[in-house]
């Protein structure tokens, strides 16, 4: 199955909350940076959030530790903002007592005998309710005479893959539980939000065969949901070393005729070409091989799920020095944004 191309880039250009999940170790909140930095230097303005309280957004792009108040991150000169936010849950709470039911100091004496705590770390799905209930404000929000939102664009840098589908899907699960009432209410409209056109589920991968497994049950679990996937972001990607004659070759194990190849490239090179280096050099070269050919099957099958790949390069030195302006770029070249 083809790669989705232009159909799928005009749909993701009108998403207005991106989701970005992985598999724990794929750069999940890195791809969720270089996205909303992308989106951020198209001229909007665009919220930033994690769930977690990892504070993954402060250390990406160097700043102090985020709260639970929406804080300006940068101001690009296209006029784009980015604004980053830590959702805490206890603090989501106490908002969500004071909007529905006015407790107002109320809310205090609740948080001193306990009850805000029992709530948001032991009573099942409240926790999760709680925090995507805080996006679905700030990208509901609007603001101004105009009435306009107050974000152009909202990024999740949402739970892993492993758990993300019941995280977005919690309220649907608080639906059916609750049959009337702002409870009902509200989680019949973030449901609705999270299953809309405008919002999106991206994938972070490596082309590794775990990730990649939990990607592929990842998507399925979520089109099963109900929940619109995004792109499949494969990160990390690394550019082989040897042409794919070379790779053919050293795979194929012909020793004798590889040996005194490797031998002659180091003597024209001027190096002393021992029986050690020469057999060391063969046996990276197989390893190297092993891997690119592991990697291209992993890939294959990912493309064969049909979804838009968006492939971003392993940065030898991190996201440092201007990383993330390099990934960006290719968030917004490869038509993720």
């Amino acid at each position: 199955m083809p790669e989705a191309t232009t159909d799928d880039h005009q749909r993701l250009a009108k998403v207005r909350l991106h989701v970005v999940t992985g598999k724990g170790g794929t750069g999940k909140t890195t791809v969720a940076a270089a996205l909303a930095l992308a989106l951020t230097r198209q001229g909007k303005r665009v919220l930033l959030a994690e769930v977690e309280g990892r504070q993954g957004i402060s250390q990406t792009f160097d700043v102090a530790p985020l709260g639970h108040t929406e804080t300006r991150i940068l101001h690009d000169r296209t006029g784009g903002e980015l604004w980053g936010l830590s959702v805490d849950a206890k603090e989501s709470l106490l908002e969500y007592l004071q909007k529905f039911y006015k407790l107002g100091r109320a809310g205090s004496v609740l948080e001193r005998f306990g009850a805000i705590d029992f709530a948001t770390t032991i009573a099942p799905g409240v926790r999760d309710v709680l925090l995507i209930g805080k996006v679905y404000e700030a990208a509901g929000r609007r603001t101004g005479r105009s009435g306009g939102p107050a974000y152009d664009t909202v990024i999740l840098d949402a739970p892993p893959t492993g758990r993300v589908v019941r995280f977005l899907n919690v309220n649907a699960e608080v639906a059916d539980v609750a049959r009337m009432g702002p409870i009902r209410s509200q989680a019949d409209s973030i449901t609705r939000m999270l299953r809309s056109h405008t919002t999106a589920v991206h994938v972070v991968t490596l082309l590794e065969e775990m990730p990649v497994q939990e990607t592929v049950d990842a998507l399925a679990d979520l089109r099963a949901a109900s929940l619109p996937v995004g792109a499949i972001v494969v990160n990390q990607l690394r550019v082989p070393l040897l042409t794919d004659r070379a790779l053919k070759a050293v795979a194929a194990r012909s020793t004798t005729k590889l040996r005194a190849g490797v031998r002659a490239d180091l003597v024209a090179a001027g190096v002393k070409a021992t029986d050690p280096l020469v057999a060391g050099l063969l046996a990276d070269g197989r390893e190297h091989a092993d891997r690119v050919a592991l990697e291209r099957e992993q890939d294959a099958l990912l493309v064969a799920l049909g979804r838009r790949m968006v492939r971003l390069p392993l940065l030898a030195e991190g996201t440092d020095t201007g990383g993330i302006a390099v990934l960006a770029a290719q968030v917004a070249e490869q038509g993720m944004v």
